[in-house]
């Protein structure tokens, strides 16, 4: 049964959202603005395809009526009539019934297997093993043991990297390296609630079944996910000191203990997260099997 909201109820939960989200984007507007450059805050804006603009878009989600929503007459998957606006889920499952399905197998698996916890972040590492100044991805940020020593500890670790889409950019001198072969096809089967990647991941998943879940379950999810970031790069081979963050040395025990730790407590909050996408992929359609 759907849920009706007049404006009086529904503009200050919008307004709720927005000041949530400008919180969290201001920094990277106002680089962007300067042709400025944030090699941890800025990942969420440029490896993933969502937009602070769109992030911003407060969506209730299925099944609730906003009255007076005139402003949203256009949006996509919404339906406006008599003056007032809700998802059109029939529409949205319709063009995004893959992507759900997808989702959900993905999501259910990664949730049903134990967490490893030792990968340690070397594939931020294996991104720049053997590799030259100028192409190394963050190329404007000194590597904290130089080349040699990067390439040492790549070369001395076991590397485990089960997620395609870190594996990808991993140098073509690394790849052999690894003992694992992840490929997109794998994905489903490879997935583990440890990876950092994979919980990042979570952000992703949100904001593709956006308007069909609440905004606040995506803001969630970018929220780990950022938290997720700084220790991604706290863990990788950057000297990011000037900017604030102490590096987890994982080439070293106390290193890896500390890397582990918080690995573990990522885990235990993302899978929370990733329980209420499964959730709501349930929700958008007893017809998924």
């Amino acid at each position: 049964m759907a849920q009706r909201l007049t404006e009086d109820e529904w503009r200050p939960l919008e307004a709720a959202h927005h000041a949530r989200v400008d919180a969290v984007t201001a920094a990277h507007l106002n680089r962007r603005q300067g042709a400025r450059k944030h090699p941890v805050e800025d990942f969420l804006f440029t490896y993933y395809m969502h937009s602070p603009a769109q992030l911003r878009r407060w969506h209730p989600g299925p099944g609730v009526i906003l009255d007076g929503a005139d402003d949203r007459d256009g949006w996509t998957f919404y339906r406006y009539v008599d003056g007032a606006a809700q998802v059109n889920l029939t529409a949205f499952l319709a063009a995004r019934s893959d992507t759900v399905r997808f989702i959900r197998d993905l999501l259910s698996a990664t949730a049903s297997r134990t967490a490893h916890l030792d990968c340690f972040g070397l594939h931020e590492w294996a991104m720049v093993y053997r590799q030259t100044p100028q192409k190394v991805r963050h190329a404007d940020w000194p590597l904290r043991l130089g080349p040699e020593g990067t390439d040492a500890v790549v070369e001395s670790q076991q590397i485990r990297c089960s997620h395609f889409d870190a594996f990808r950019f991993f140098t073509s001198a690394a790849l052999s390296l690894n003992t694992l072969a992840p490929t997109r096809d794998s994905q489903i089967a490879m997935e583990q609630p440890g990876c950092l990647h994979a919980n990042m991941d979570l952000y992703k998943w949100a904001y593709k079944l956006s308007p069909a879940i609440p905004s606040s379950l995506t803001l969630d999810c970018f929220d780990l996910a950022r938290e997720v970031r700084e220790l991604d790069m706290r863990a990788a081979p950057y000297d990011l000191r000037t900017l604030g963050y102490e590096p987890v040395e994982i080439e070293t025990a106390a290193g890896k203990a500390a890397y582990v730790a918080a690995q573990r407590d990522f885990n235990t909050r993302a899978q929370a997260l990733r329980l209420r996408l499964i959730e709501a992929c349930g929700r958008l359609g007893s017809w998924i099997s």
